[in-house]
């Protein structure tokens, strides 16, 4: 199971490898198909998509008229065109509920709300809650807030339920707005209901004063729910969509996706088919849009055809929905001329012959790239290896451009940090473990006459540097104390961290054991020098330094371990006998800065 999945890996590695060859067959074998099935099949497929273009485009004209045509026999039976209203509602309250009461009976749904609101300000609505409940909402004055009664029946006793928290002033409302500068019945622009989160649409119509004048505005909602579940569960082909947008790009109803969306900062807004919805319903709006703004005011249905990004040949049928009191809506249906294809079987037979051809030609190109790189990744997977044994610094001496190059850079960065302390950039503990080992093996192997030692070094009173002056003094010490030390052995001599405030030296050839008491003196003499880390504000840190223990190979151990703890325990034996039995930092004075 290990070995699938890393071969699944590399061939992942490599698929911006194969891309290029790969495109150039599918484009290749996609030209080749287009040319031997346009001959047969176009004629046919033109025809059959173009006839079910225009019959569903007619099918979702008929329900938009089903929709919304209702709502100017709502408006006549609310307020009969011609029928004066009083300057107060008040006076005839009675009356204008059993209108409206009768105005909802019509199409509940989706006309299940009419109001209307006059010059002074007053407004009266029913709100029909079922087919035998109504929720009437009155303001008689235009500074008070509407209040809401329901009831049962059109002549039932009116209920208090509640009153409205905010002003309602039907003359500033856009329904308003446009009622009054009409003579006939207008529609405003389509909204949002943001308490069900549907799209609603108004129409409305002014209405006059008994003294001929303008009045007041009646007008009813239209819910566009209903038309909206009628596209979206529409099924023209496979792949097929439908949708109603209004020329400004939003849109009404659509199959692909919903028409109101939820923005960030929790709002609602309108999805636009311009640049909100899916490509393709972008594509099909842009060209429908072209087509229209190029021809005018000519209405009827039409089609078009054009290829969209994916370069698939899209059949597009649609229609501009006009009525006499402003409404324009544009309707759309479109469907891939790949949808109409799939049961001609010769073009079938044709297409597993050519995809058969291509795979043979790209597993031959594939092969024949794999074995251009398998050196390299066998070189990889070689290192990767090695690391794992143990062996860091394992070379891999791979150079490439391509993501193969990218990937053995980043695996010999992976080797540097393993082996690298990276407070101090010196080796770390398992770094200098490994090349202690190495050296013991190769000693061993060659018994030759010279050997080595291994150095340990442990700061002095490094925890009173860190508690009186941070961490962050503390580190600075220790990358000071890592440079000097780097500085004082040679260029083949190893310096480690091996933690906290230890370190070690591999010593590389030792050629007698008596030599290192030379090396500790010197080594413990550096560290006792004044550390310019410490500098600032003059503070003097007496006694600092460091313990040094050695251990001399072969004489004091044959392999790593036994080295490490002999350097360790004499560099404890070193650290007790040097400690003064009084070794306190000096006495802070008013100036130092505090711990």
């Amino acid at each position: 199971m290990d070995s699938m999945h890393e071969k699944k890996k590399i061939r992942l590695s490599l698929r911006q490898v194969l891309t290029i060859p790969y495109v150039v067959l599918v484009l290749a074998l996609a030209l080749t198909i287009v040319g031997l099935s346009y001959s047969a099949g176009s004629r046919a497929v033109d025809a059959v998509s173009s006839h079910l273009l225009m019959e569903t485009v007619g099918r979702i004209g008929q329900a938009v008229d089903r929709h919304i045509m209702g709502s100017g026999a709502v408006l006549e039976a609310a307020f009969p065109d011609g029928m004066p209203a009083g300057p107060s509602i008040e006076t005839d309250v009675e009356a204008l509920r059993t209108r409206f009461w009768i105005a909802t009976s019509l199409h509940t749904d989706p006309n299940n709300y009419v109001y209307y609101g006059n010059r002074q300000g007053q407004g009266i609505g029913l709100f029909r809650l079922s087919r035998t409940e109504g929720e009437l909402r009155i303001k008689f004055k235009a500074q008070d807030l509407r209040t809401f009664y329901r009831f049962t029946g059109i002549s039932g006793a009116l209920q208090f339920h509640s009153e409205e928290g905010k002003l309602f002033d039907p003359r500033v409302r856009p329904w308003y707005k446009a009622g009054e500068t009409r003579t006939d019945q207008t529609w405003t622009s389509v909204y949002i209901d943001f308490g069900t989160s549907d799209l609603v649409a108004t129409r409305a119509r002014r209405v006059i004063g008994f003294d001929g004048g303008f009045e007041g505005v009646v007008a009813t909602d239209v819910s566009l729910r209903a038309l909206n579940n009628f596209v979206t569960n529409l099924r023209v082909s496979r792949n097929g969509l439908a949708f109603i947008v209004e020329p400004n790009g939003d849109l009404i109803a659509s199959s692909t996706g919903p028409n109101v969306r939820l923005m960030p900062d929790g709002s609602k807004a309108r999805v636009s088919a311009a640049d909100g919805g899916s490509a393709l319903v972008k594509a099909i709006y842009a060209e429908v849009k072209s087509r229209l703004d190029s021809q005018g005011p000519i209405l009827g249905a039409q089609t078009l055809s054009f290829k969209d990004a994916d370069q698939r040949l899209i059949h597009v049928g649609f229609d501009r929905l006009r009525d006499d009191s402003g409404l324009e809506w544009i309707t759309v249906v479109a469907l891939p001329r790949s949808d109409f294809m799939t049961g001609v079987t010769e073009n079938l037979i044709r297409t597993a012959l050519l995809g058969a051809l291509a795979a043979v030609i790209a597993i031959a190109l594939g092969l024949r790239i794999l074995s251009w790189v398998s050196g390299d990744l066998k070189r990889l997977s070689e290192a990767a290896l090695r690391v794992g044994e143990g062996q860091l610094a394992w070379p891999v001496g791979i150079s490439r451009a391509d993501e193969i190059g990218q990937l053995a850079s980043s695996f010999e960065t992976m080797q540097h940090r393993l082996q690298t302390d990276a407070l101090t950039g010196l080796a770390n503990r398992e770094s200098f473990m490994l090349r202690l080992r190495s050296k013991i093996a190769q000693v061993a192997a060659h018994a030759s006459g010279s050997g080595f030692a291994v150095l340990f070094i442990d700061l002095n009173h490094f925890k009173r540097v860190n508690d009186r002056y941070g961490h962050g003094a503390g580190d600075a010490v220790l990358v000071e104390v890592a440079q000097r030390l780097r500085a004082t052995v040679r260029s083949q001599d190893l310096v480690a961290r091996l933690s906290g405030d230890e370190f070690v030296i591999l010593l590389d050839r030792v050629d007698a054991k008596e030599d290192l008491q030379g090396v500790r003196e010197h080594i413990a003499e550096v560290l006792q020098q004044p550390l310019s880390a410490l500098e600032e504000g003059a503070i003097a840190l007496m006694e600092f330094g460091g313990s040094v223990g050695d251990a001399f190979y072969p004489d004091d151990g044959t392999d790593a371990e036994s080295l490490l703890k002999k350097a360790d325990r004499r560099m404890y034996k070193d650290k007790f006998e040097h400690r003064p039995k009084d070794s306190e930092f000096p006495r802070r004075r008013a100036s130092d800065p505090k711990d």
